[in-house]
């Protein structure tokens, strides 16, 4: 295991559920066992387990159960006595375990509505970018996002909030005040901030629930050549239309050429992924996925692209899951040149269940494989063009993200000079990368 994949934090670690086809759970219990014993567990802790218990007997991509005896671990489950819901759960995560698959695993219910709010692509709140000052610790907004109550009501970047809901700010982090500032859609929420030239000021929102943007893009002059620059953040349900705006407003803007950056981009929604794969090529399948029973289905392109136009996309080691199936099906239909890092290398695809107390399950449920029949597991997609960039140059970028998709960016500079020598077909000339030394 790399260093990348120890360094993940929950959330991320949810986001490589990566392809996902989300489903409601249906509790059902194994034949032979009792009406009784179905009321038993009605209100009992162990009525979620059992649940749980079925969904991995039923869907889980290894018939084998990593050679572990699944059925003895449902009777392990429902064998003991729990004093709380938490004790369950523990024990839940336990027998999970024993299936050695990190991304087949249980969520609480704080967790399943993290998840399911992040692939949603929505939020219920006032809408702001926030982050703490280096020098002052003041917590300050970073933009307003679009469309959003913070945004009409003349929220800006740089404004400093002092108060929420009458609680100040001083010492507060950045999660702490959007929790604060997060809410149910309809209620309200004051807050008071300070503003560079003008005295302080009042402002009361109504939350509501916002889109999240996961696609950013613009149109920028590389050397007289137009360049159109999409950053995809994730698969979210709402990805798929926003890409789509994206390279129409880019092509009404006479793009000569894309470079799709997918760096960073944990994964997300598996028809999503396929969704935006057919917005770039024309032809060709884009993914086959394989359940435990052999079966298998490819994916394929329909006709439906909105743009031929040469295109680079950008991967790093924390491209994953839907986007490795993007990047892999790009490559390998040679509809892009793939330039950067290897990939993360997630070829597993999870299916999501609700449970019957608010909390989560997924599962893994089936292998995928690029077009060429790549297995990716722990490898990865392997870049057209491998581009080198060192702790130092990621750092100057981490640190200041308007440096991103600039000259000082060692990615995007390399996939503007291949743009700059290829031709006019749809796939650039791949050349070897040449990182300026800083």
């Amino acid at each position: 295991m790399n260093q990348a994949r120890k360094r993940f934090s929950m959330l991320q670690a949810a986001l490589f559920t990566g392809a996902m086809a989300t489903t409601a759970s249906i509790s059902l219990l194994v034949p032979g066992v009792f009406q009784s014993v179905r009321a038993e567990l009605q209100d009992s802790p162990k009525a979620v387990l059992d649940e749980a218990w079925q969904i991995v007997n039923r869907e889980y991509v290894d018939g084998s159960f990593n050679k572990t005896d699944w059925a003895a671990a449902r009777q392990d489950l429902l064998g003991k006595n729990y004093t709380s819901r938490e004790a369950a759960y523990t024990a839940l995560r336990k027998a999970l375990e024993k299936l050695q698959d990190p991304y087949t695993r249980f969520m609480d219910p704080k967790q399943y509505e993290a998840l399911t709010n992040q692939t949603s692509g929505e939020l219920t709140g006032v809408g702001m970018r926030l982050e703490q000052d280096e020098k002052t610790k003041a917590i300050t907004v970073v933009e307003p996002m679009e469309n959003s109550p913070a945004l009409k009501a003349g929220i800006q970047a740089g404004d400093r909030i002092l108060v929420i809901d009458g609680k100040t700010t001083q010492g507060m982090t950045v999660s702490d005040a959007a929790q604060i500032i997060r809410g149910a859609e309809g209620t309200k929420v004051t807050l008071r901030i300070a503003r560079q030239g003008k005295s302080e000021f009042e402002l009361t929102l109504t939350r509501a629930k916002i889109e999240v943007a996961a696609v950013r893009y613009s149109l920028k002059n590389e050397g007289g050549k137009n360049v159109g620059y999409i950053r995809l953040q994730e698969f979210s349900s709402h990805a798929g239309e926003q890409m789509q705006a994206a390279i129409k407003k880019l092509s009404d803007q006479k793009a000569d050429a894309f470079v799709l950056d997918l760096r960073g981009n944990p994964g997300g929604l598996l028809r999503v992924s396929i969704d935006i794969a057919r917005m770039w090529m024309d032809t060709g399948a884009i993914v086959r996925t394989v359940d435990r029973a052999g079966d298998s289905q490819e994916m394929r392109a329909n006709r439906t692209a909105i743009t031929d136009k040469p295109l680079v996309v950008l991967v790093d080691d924390n491209s994953a899951s839907a986007s490795e199936i993007l990047a892999g099906a790009l490559k390998d239909n040679k509809r892009a040149t793939v330039m950067g890092g290897q990939t993360f290398g997630k070829a597993l695809v999870q299916s999501v269940h609700s449970l019957s107390d608010g909390s989560g399950l997924a599962v893994t449920i089936a292998h995928y494989y690029t077009p060429n029949g790549t297995d990716i597991s722990h490898k990865g997609v392997t870049p057209d063009v491998k581009v080198v960039v060192t702790d130092e140059q990621k750092l100057k970028l981490a640190n200041k993200p308007t440096l991103v998709a600039t000259k000082d960016d060692p990615c995007y500079a390399q996939a503007i000079a291949l743009l700059k020598t290829s031709a006019s077909s749809s796939r650039p000339v791949a050349a070897e990368a040449l990182v300026p030394k800083k």
